[in-house]
């Protein structure tokens, strides 16, 4: 993977992938083409080692593992429905509920929120021809 690749992943500029290398963070080789690039698996255990996300509030428990803390972004109801974005450190979480649960749990913009997903069906994409 190509360092500028990796800081994407990373969500770190270019430089400071290439001061991971210097520093033996990252182990690095060059390509065909004299470009220096990281593995993959390397870079996904760099970010995840140096991921940090919230924990969830005081109090809370839960036997859900996928638990994204974050803050409220967006909020739409109606009648019946509403839609609640929450930004959850780089992702975006969107959750479909009643609008008395919005009105129970007192959800409002700017508000921490954590989106627990529990669901027995994950979907992994990758690009095509690419491993």
């Amino acid at each position: 993977m190509r360092v500028r690749d990796a800081a994407a992943y990373l969500g770190v500029s270019d430089d400071t992938v290439r001061r991971w290398v210097d520093r033996g963070l990252l182990a690095a080789s060059t390509d065909e083409s004299g470009r220096k690039v990281v593995d993959g698996y390397d870079v996904a255990l760099v970010a995840r080692q140096h991921s940090a996300p919230p924990g969830p509030p005081d109090g809370v428990v839960s036997s859900a593992r996928n638990r994204f803390v974050g803050l409220v972004t967006h909020i739409e109801v109606d009648t019946v429905m509403a839609q609640v974005e929450l930004q959850c450190g780089p992702f975006r979480v969107v959750s479909l509920m009643s609008s008395e649960a919005v009105r129970d749990l007192g959800i409002e913009l700017g508000s921490v929120a954590v989106a627990v997903i529990k669901s027995t069906t994950v979907i992994v994409e990758t690009p095509q021809g690419q491993s």
